[in-house]
């Protein structure tokens, strides 16, 4: 199982090897591959503040989701100078699976508009959305990006459609996809522990991809094999330890997204079974 991580490991290094990692630029990484802005969204009638950041990158190119598949890398942020920032969360659109160089990945293409939910510290006052971006890209190359941002936010900016479409986009809840149960078993491997999760729902069409997420930075999953079982959708993969110690796994904060023809299903968390 020792064979899994280092073959991924081997496979992004394949990746990554065409090109030197590219510089910190504002907005946009060299060549102009892919550029980054942030959308104003108003406030929400939480009294939360909505933003988005807008990734656009060159026809024909592609970038990662926040699992990234066997090959890909997983973007990560930095809103090191942000002010006014209380709690944040990001909305992830359903993302598409995609075959690069043999594996597969799991990502976006041509554009990728994420929205950002604010609650700031101080309600009424003004907050300013400032960091950085670090993603990979992909075409028959694949580079690295990192891409800075700065925007105050407009309280008073109305709907924006780019905002709207990417939450529209979002995967279904569990609740909404008909999702009856969803039960998750353990067992150790000589190196880690596989869980097999078992989840009774209707189809979400087509060929249906599942990703289970540890909820766990300190733990690494390998791809995730789908099969259905009549009303079931049974999901398996093998969670290893990143720097080799073990790490109990916690059911309640298991994350598991079912990407399939007609929609995506974001199922949180999974009884014992």
């Amino acid at each position: 199982m020792r064979q899994t991580l280092t073959k991924s490991a081997a496979a992004a290094a394949a990746l990554f090897a065409v090109a030197m990692p590219a510089p910190a630029l504002s907005g946009a990484a060299e060549g102009d591959i892919v550029r980054i802005e942030v959308l104003d969204g108003g406030l929400t009638p939480r009294g939360t503040h909505l933003g988005a950041l807008r990734i656009t990158l060159q026809p024909g190119w592609k970038t990662y989701w926040r699992a990234p598949g066997d090959a890909g890398i997983p973007p990560s942020f930095s809103w090191r100078g942000a002010r006014n920032v209380g709690e944040l969360s990001i909305i992830w659109p359903a993302p598409e699976v995609f075959l690069t160089s043999g594996y597969r990945t799991i990502g976006y293409h041509d554009q990728l508009v994420l929205p950002v939910e604010i609650t700031p510290e101080t309600p009424g006052k003004p907050v300013r959305l400032k960091g950085r971006m670090q993603l990979g890209v992909c075409k028959d190359v694949c580079v690295p990006a990192e891409l800075e941002f700065d925007h105050q936010l407009d309280s008073s900016a109305g709907r924006h459609p780019a905002i709207a479409a990417a939450m529209a986009s979002r995967p279904w809840t569990a609740k909404e996809a008909g999702v009856r149960a969803a039960s998750c078993s353990l067992h150790p491997t000589q190196y880690g522990m596989t869980v097999t999760a078992r989840i009774s729902m209707p189809s979400a069409g087509g060929e249906e991809i599942a990703v289970i997420e540890p909820g766990n930075p300190r733990l690494f999953a390998g791809e995730t094999s789908t099969r259905r079982e009549g009303g079931q959708l049974v999901a398996e993969t093998e969670f290893l330890p990143a720097d080799g110690n073990s790490y109990a796994i916690d059911r309640s904060k298991l994350r598991i997204t079912v990407l399939g023809k007609n929609h995506a299903v974001d199922i949180q968390g999974c009884s014992a079974g």
